[in-house]
């Protein structure tokens, strides 16, 4: 009786891992065929659905390299960090400082302005999209980096914002009063106790920052206008318009490039991560 139990869990755990693992290279398939394309010829790429090439060649990641603009790839790898950097740090610490705020001091109006910046979740980017357009017009901010910065560095993410307060929740308060009684001030307690604390959740927020910043190309493309100053998703766009007959290998090959660096950052952070998500959502 015992044996055909055990036949039976194998064998129900063999059909499972079977499934998850069909569904799973189902939808990593899509993947695995745009790296092995970058690998082919235009004709090959059209020709065959197999995603191993049968004369392997890099002509496509030296011709993408290249792009058709007096600038590399490379240009764009760089003006898409000097986005994303910035970005990031100003998110993590703008956001960090407003979730400690709502979520240990008390303050009048302290509820209607948090249920303001939860019902900004629920508003789209896109009706926000042309009043911040003509407030960075009227400054003087277009065509420079300012737009995509300045409104992280101010908290202007309240999903990040609602996270970190959410896995504040989920920290008892003893540390801090400890600390209060040995002379810390808040922005001490925060720094010396909160933070250590909270580094899962702030590895999360930077990077799903980072992620999103990586591969964001409607705000680059309302904001920025110079070739010079484009990031790797308008770069990747206009390699597309450069000609009629589009050299799909090239574009499969930067587009290889830029996912490396956010699948790198998310392999190396995935600790944190589920743990920041997780915490955060569970507890909170």
């Amino acid at each position: 009786m015992q044996r055909q139990i055990n036949r039976r869990a194998r064998l129900s755990a063999t059909l499972r891992y079977s499934l998850l693992a069909g569904i799973g290279l189902l939808m990593v398939y899509p993947l695995i065929w745009m790296i092995g394309a970058s690998f082919k010829t235009n004709a090959e790429m059209f020709s065959s659905p197999s995603f191993w090439p049968k004369e392997p060649t890099l002509q496509g990641y030296i011709d993408g390299w290249k792009t058709s603009t007096p600038y590399t790839f490379g240009h764009f790898f760089l003006n898409s960090l000097w986005i994303i950097i910035p970005k990031v740090i100003g998110t993590a610490v703008s956001c960090t400082l407003v979730a400690y705020g709502f979520a240990r001091f008390e303050f009048p109006g302290k509820r209607i302005l948090f249920a303001t910046v939860i019902a900004t979740l629920l508003l789209p980017n896109v009706v926000t999209r042309i009043p911040q357009y003509l407030l960075f017009r009227d400054i003087g901010w277009l065509d420079s980096f300012l737009p995509l910065w300045v409104p992280s560095a101010l908290a202007g993410d309240a999903f990040f914002v609602f996270m970190v307060v959410q896995f504040l929740r989920a920290i008892p308060r003893d540390m801090e009063e400890a600390a209060r009684v040995d002379g810390a001030n808040s922005l001490q307690t925060l720094i010396y106790i909160v933070v250590p604390l909270l580094a899962p959740a702030i590895i999360s927020v930077c990077l799903f920052q980072f992620m999103w910043t990586m591969n964001d190309f409607l705000g680059p493309l309302i904001y920025i206008s110079s070739v010079e100053k484009y990031p790797v998703s308008l770069a990747l766009k206009l390699s597309i318009d450069t000609t009629e007959a589009f050299a799909w290998n090239q574009i499969l090959a930067m587009s290889v490039l830029t996912l490396i660096p956010s699948l790198t950052v998310f392999f190396l952070a995935q600790k944190y991560f589920i743990e920041g998500i997780s915490t955060g959502g569970v507890k909170g």
